[in-house]
């Protein structure tokens, strides 16, 4: 999706400087490679983002092949994205120090490798270990992409620049939305899901062998330290607090996991005071924390959390809905999410070319109304439709949805560190975007108390709304005695119950197995009945979600308002004057 990587580094402005210094002129000239060097650093955006949205639709086929719970499917979607978030600052120090151009081909390099991994994966933990090791490598990737674009184009070319990467974004999540489902059900080659992954190798190897010979190196020259004990406590709080969210259900919600999850608060304390502390030592934390004073910038914070808490239910929540709900292949899942990934496609480019510089904050917050009432109408169709519904009459709900993604997703990130100066430009990217990836892997999380919570009590209330109509049935048809049949029904929903509380879907509970089920002519109209109740079930756990989805849009909703109406899309002026200060003292000194 297009959130995955829009990071920018923690120096660049002194980056800009130093090239500027650098050359005799007092201008450092453009690169003449520069537009084959974006073609380069668009096609690991691309890979980056495609990652991330592919393996949304393939889950329950990879669920399938592999074995285990639901949470195996949150692993390989939320695992990627945590790792990934937990990268993206020390990405950018990195690139900082090293130089982008080395630690992007190390980024390359390194995902590359992590999807062949995950391609040849045998177990679960293996397929979850290399997905988190993707999102890692990826965490130091992709900070170098629209860092590179920085110091490579000229302001007036960056703008153009900037708008084909937000291009690439929408694009990589209509492809991967709709080449997921393919991928995984036509078997190519016989590797059935694992083509999704091994998919990234030819695209790696031809960006490590392309890479060096167009990318100009850069550095910041006075590059900040890296807070290693920064890095070391925000991971632990975070995964403190993500870990017992993913694996509760699986594993019953034991007490330990309400323990983790207190233990984060104290643990995320000890950090925001060690980044204080870090300030007065030496000036170089992990987190600028004087950037939360900043208006638009602490406000937009919560927009992106609230935003993104809420999508990421909504994107796990309705996958399971179809794939496991409905039973759709993943070809017809791909397909039906194409409205919401060609929806978000056209919104983005148009808000931020054009609407967003004259409209401000309130693309967002139309954005949000949208969005809403996209969610509005999944709960009708859902409900109207029940275990009958078709493609068909998802498409205005995806396309809504997908439009007010567009609208809010593309702009936040630069509106939000539109008041942010120039110098903690790259720090504050950084925080954004953690922040927005941390707020989908919480949804994600949370789509195991909300959606699966319910499910087993939603598929006992379904079985019992239908146990008249499927009594008479089996009398009727499968020549049943009433006492039978009533005993037959009574199997019927235990089974139902005990299978969806199964913590994986393939183990076929003890209670299946009683005679009363076994009867050869009541079979059919039993397997029938279970179609339309685990339909009806799934969709009542996605009605449910839905709400709290809404819920949470309508609570960054009015968190916009927060956000001030008038923004600057670029550097405040009193920054930009500095920047060119600098660069005619440097002109006078070459």
């Amino acid at each position: 999706m297009a959130i995955s990587s829009e990071q920018v580094p923690s120096t660049e402005t002194e980056v800009t400087r130093d090239d500027t210094a650098d050359t005799p002129t007092g201008a450092a000239p453009p690169d003449p490679k520069r537009w084959l060097a974006l073609l380069v650093l668009l096609v690991a955006a691309f890979m980056d983002m495609l990652d991330g949205t592919i393996a949304n639709v393939a889950a329950p086929v990879i669920q399938h092949g592999l074995g285990g719970g639901y949470s195996v499917i949150q692993w390989v979607l939320v695992g990627y994205q945590l790792s990934f978030a937990l990268m993206l600052i020390l990405g950018g120090r990195l690139g900082d120090i090293y130089g982008r151009k080395r630690m992007f081909l190390v980024g390359v390099a390194g995902f590359t490798l992590a999807s062949l991994g995950a391609g040849l994966a045998q177990e679960p933990w293996q397929l979850v270990a290399c997905r988190m090791i993707q999102g890692a490598f990826a965490g130091i990737m992709v900070p170098q992409i629209l860092a590179i674009i920085h110091v490579t184009f000229s302001a007036k070319e960056r703008a153009g620049a900037f708008a084909m990467y937000g291009g690439v974004a929408g694009l990589a999540a209509a492809v991967g939305m709709g080449a997921g489902g393919p991928l995984a059900e036509w078997d190519l080659f016989g590797l059935d899901w694992r083509l999704i992954f091994l998919i990234n190798i030819p695209v790696g190897v031809a960006g490590l062998i392309y890479a060096p010979r167009v990318i100009r190196e850069s550095k910041a020259p006075h590059a900040l330290k890296l807070d290693v004990r920064g890095v070391a406590l925000a991971t632990v709080g975070l995964l403190l607090l993500i870990f017992p969210l993913l694996q509760g259900r699986e594993l019953g919600w034991p007490l330990w996991g309400f323990v983790s999850m207190a233990a984060s608060v104290p643990v995320l304390t000890a950090f925001i005071l060690w980044q204080k502390h870090k300030t007065r030592l030496d000036g170089s934390p992990l987190i600028e924390l004087a950037l939360f004073r900043i208006r638009s910038f602490s406000s937009g914070l919560g927009v992106n959390l609230a935003f993104y808490i809420g999508i990421g239910m909504f994107n796990i929540g309705w996958t399971v809905y179809m794939q496991v709900g409905l039973g759709w292949s993943p070809m017809r899942a791909g397909l039906t999410s194409l409205p919401f990934c060609i929806g978000a496609f056209l919104t983005s480019s148009a808000a931020m070319v054009a609407l967003v510089p004259k409209f401000g904050r309130k693309v967002l917050q139309v954005g949000a109304v949208v969005t809403v009432l996209g969610a509005l109408s999944f709960l009708w169709a859902a409900g109207h439709y029940g275990s009958g519904i078709g493609s068909w009459q998802l498409v205005v709900p995806m396309l809504l949805v997908g439009l007010g993604f567009g609208l809010i997703a593309a702009p936040l990130p630069q509106i939000v560190i539109s008041e942010v100066p120039l110098k903690d430009a790259g720090s504050a990217s950084g925080v954004v975007h953690t922040n927005a990836q941390l707020g989908f892997a919480i949804g994600g999380a949370l789509v195991s108390v909300v959606f699966f919570g319910g499910l087993a009590g939603n598929t006992g209330t379904a079985i019992d709304d239908q146990s008249a109509q499927l009594r008479k049935e089996l009398v009727a048809t499968a020549q049943l005695t009433p006492g039978e049949a009533d005993a037959t029904v009574a199997a019927y929903r235990e089974c139902a119950v005990d299978r969806v509380r199964e913590k994986d879907p393939g183990i076929v509970p003890q209670s299946c197995s009683a005679p009363a089920l076994q009867d050869e002519q009541a079979a059919p109209v039993l397997a029938e009945y279970a179609k339309d109740a685990n339909g009806t079930s799934f969709a009542h756990s996605l009605k449910t979600t839905l709400w709290v989805f809404g819920g949470v849009v309508a609570v960054a909703f009015l968190l916009m308002l927060a956000i001030p109406r008038q923004m600057r899309l670029e550097a405040p002026e009193e920054e930009a004057g500095e920047a060119d200060d600098s660069t005619g003292t440097a002109a006078q000194v070459a």
